[in-house]
């Protein structure tokens, strides 16, 4: 086994994060790997926004304004601390655009793509990661808040910072419950 396939094996989400967050270089190292995603004809179809210090109040703020006037106050202040849960947050966008041989599911998977890689190349450098969407996530109101085009949507948001206490490991399934041998 590889030291790839051995860390691969030994990933997970991790809920509990604080301070400190990564800095400006082990973040640009990360967004490379990310770039390193697969992306049929170059098209690079995705962006990232960093979030943090009081842009994460803003970003619970922005989470919290797509409640109905009927929401109650709890939940409206669950999605207002929602990106206090860690230091940093990293907005996914995939931003396809039209293209005669690679349509946009195809960009799309690839901007998602290049959220994996970011998450572990993160978490490669002793950070924990938590890729999270929800409601929020589609919501048109988190859209424009965001600046994000009418052709983008946001693939995640990547919560970040340093593991404040681990988990329990989580059971994954075995191979044989989900992979199959065609025909």
């Amino acid at each position: 086994m590889t030291a790839v396939t051995d860390f691969l094996l030994n990933r997970s989400s991790e809920p509990r994060l604080e301070a400190p967050a990564p800095d400006r270089e082990t973040l640009n190292t990360a967004f490379a790997c990310a770039a390193r995603a697969p992306d049929h004809a170059l098209l690079r179809p995705w962006r990232y926004l960093v979030v943090e210090g009081e842009g994460l109040k803003a970003l619970g703020e922005l989470f919290a304004s797509t409640c109905a006037n009927n929401s109650d106050e709890q939940e409206i202040e669950k999605l207002r601390r929602a990106p206090l849960r860690a230091p940093m947050v990293i907005v996914g966008i995939a931003s396809p655009r039209p293209h005669p041989r690679v349509p946009e599911v195809e960009q799309v998977m690839s901007a998602a793509a290049g959220m994996s890689f970011l998450g572990l190349a993160l978490q490669d450098a002793g950070y924990g990661v938590m890729w999270r969407t929800g409601a929020v996530a589609y919501h048109s109101a988190v859209h424009k808040g965001l600046g994000l085009d009418d052709h983008e949507q946001v693939i995640g948001f990547l919560y970040t910072g340093s593991v404040s206490a681990a988990k329990p490991a989580v059971l994954r399934p075995g191979v044989e419950e989900f992979v199959r041998h065609w025909p």
